[in-house]
Order: structure tokens, then C-alpha cells, then sequence
């Protein structure tokens, strides 16, 4: 964190501060703020810097507090709380971003945004790491996935349902099936990826490919050149995922019939059933009984 002079606390009018780092916040948690704040008062000052503009007059670029800010705004008032500092633009524009990668709430995207934005301002990844209070490794890996567009990715890496190393295999894999399968064994045989994330991985992995890396379709929807010629390629993808399934489910269904027809036989020779009576082997699921024995349904 940059080092600063504080000064002491004044009240600022609210229309001579602007915001240096805007961001798009949730509805819910905003209304949760301004309640709190409407109920209680402030319990925490914002923080800002001043500054001269061109026409002399003073203003104020807001460094932490922007929720406040608005919430302060929404509820009429002409005046707020807030600590001066005395920081250069650059040391409040990276303290404003280390506050939004703090802070408990945020949408993935947004944290992997500042740590863009920090990198293009030209700070190496173990400087942001040290200023944001996050391992070099992980801003590493993070600043790779931005660099190639990886979203989906990216949000999922950032919402723990994929780790960082597994995601950058995925990606040093490409179009290489053998090489995604490699990293996906890997991933599950250290123990990374298990149960409902394994799941979840291979369900990322299989939308990545038929509707690519980026999830922000709405803000490129205008720049996007729908050709016919993609929309036969996706229609293509999507028709031979739907052969996948059906060739799985067949391949299931068969092995259930020789399983089936296995018990069956076993079952009809009385060693074997007496075998399992005494071992407390001789129960089964439903569904498998019931078609072992059909017509007399569970046994």
C-alpha cells in the first residue's frame, strides 16, 4: 500500500467528488447499504484525494468508498464524511483496485479485470501481487488465462470450481484430446478435481468448445460476424455432441443387458445364492432386481 499523509476529517459536498475506478454493483447489496446507512448513519468515512481543477476550483477524486458514495447520494444528502489523503492519481487509481479485489462481494470478472488493469499500468505480477495481498503464482497464472481470452476459464478458476494449474492445462492442451484427458487424470489422480467438479469440469470444458472462450455475448454481440459458415460449424458441433451421448447411453444400456443376463444365470444356481446368503451378499438394488427378475419384481 502506497504510503500517505492523512489529514483530518472533514465533511466534503458530495457534488465535488468524482469517482476515479466505477464499477457496476449488485442491486441487492447497494439496497442493503443504503438501509444500514439510512438506519444507522455512516460507520466508516470514504476516502478521498484532493486536487486543483483547470478552472482552480478544488475537487476530490474518491480513492475508497464508492457504495457509500452512492448510497449517501440516493438518500438525498449534500455532504459525507471522508478522510483526506494526499496520494498521486497512481497510488489512489491502485488503491481503489486493491479495495475492489478485498472487498467480500464482486463478480469474478471484475477482480481479474483490475488485475489486468494493474499489469497494463505497468506493474510486474509479483509487485500486484504484493499489493493486492495474492500469491505471484496466482497472478501469474491469471494474467496468462487474460492474456488469451480465457473467461470462462477465468471465472471458474476464480469461483474455485476449477484450480488455476488445471485450468492452464486445459488451455496449453488446445485442440489436443489426448493432451485435455491427460490433464484431466492428472487434475482427479492428485486429487484437485473430484465428485460434482470433475463434473462441472468436463461440463466447462465441452461449452468452451462449442461456444467458446468468452462469456460476454451480449457486449459482443454487435462486433460478432455471424456468417453462415459458423452457424453450420456450431450446428455440426452440437449435432455430433448429441451422437456422443446417444453412442454413451447405448454402450451403457448394452452393458446393463449383460450384466442382467449375468445375475440372472448366477442367481438360478442355488451354491451361489447360498454363497451370498451366508456372506450377506444377497441383497440388490431395486432397479437391477427388478430387471433380474421381472415378473416377480424385488426378491
Amino acid at each position: 500500500m502506497p504510503t500517505h499523509r492523512k489529514s483530518e476529517l472533514r465533511l466534503v459536498q458530495l457534488d465535488s467528488i468524482k469517482v476515479l475506478n466505477p464499477r457496476d454493483r449488485n442491486q441487492k447489496v447497494f439496497d442493503g447499504v443504503v438501509d444500514n446507512i439510512k438506519s444507522v448513519g455512516l460507520k466508516k468515512p470514504i476516502v478521498v484525494t484532493p486536487r486543483s481543477g483547470e478552472d482552480g476550483q478544488p475537487y476530490y477524486l474518491l480513492v475508497c468508498g464508492e457504495g457509500r458514495l452512492n448510497a449517501f447520494r440516493n438518500l438525498g444528502e449534500e455532504k459525507i464524511p471522508a478522510l483526506l489523503i494526499d496520494v498521486s492519481n497512481d497510488e489512489a487509481f491502485i488503491m481503489s483496485l486493491v479495495e475492489n479485489i478485498a472487498r467480500r462481494q464482486y463478480r469474478p470478472l471484475e477482480i481479474l479485470s483490475n488485475i489486468r488493469i494493474l499489469f497494463e499500468r505497468g506493474y510486474a505480477p509479483s509487485v500486484i501481487a504484493e499489493k493486492t495481498g495474492l500469491t505471484g503464482t496466482y497472478v501469474s497464472g491469471i494474467l496468462s488465462l487474460l492474456r488469451q481470452g480465457e473467461e470462462r476459464l477465468l471465472v471458474a478458476v476464480e469461483k474455485g470450481l476449477v484450480p488455476l494449474n488445471t485450468a492452464l492445462d486445459i488451455v496449453g492442451a488446445g485442440d489436443d484430446d489426448k493432451a485435455l484427458q491427460a490433464a484431466m487424470q492428472e487434475a482427479y489422480e492428485s486429487g484437485r478435481l473430484r465428485g460434482n467438479k470433475l463434473k462441472m469440469a468436463r461440463r466447462l470444458i465441452e461449452r468452451r468448445r462449442t461456444l467458446g472462450n468468452s462469456i460476454s455475448h451480449r457486449a459482443k454481440r454487435n462486433n460478432v460476424d455471424v456468417s453462415s459458415s459458423s452457424l453450420v460449424r456450431v450446428y455440426e458441433q452440437e449435432v455430433e455432441r448429441k451422437r456422443m451421448i446417444l453412442r454413451k447411453s447405448d454402450l451403457t444400456q448394452k452393458r446393463l443387458m449383460f450384466v442382467t443376463s449375468a445375475l440372472r444365470k448366477l442367481m438360478a444356481n442355488e451354491n451361489f445364492v447360498n454363497l451370498l446368503r451366508a456372506e450377506h451378499l444377497d441383497m440388490m438394488p431395486v432397479y437391477l432386481a427388478e430387471r433380474v427378475w421381472p415378473d416377480r419384481g424385488i426378491r
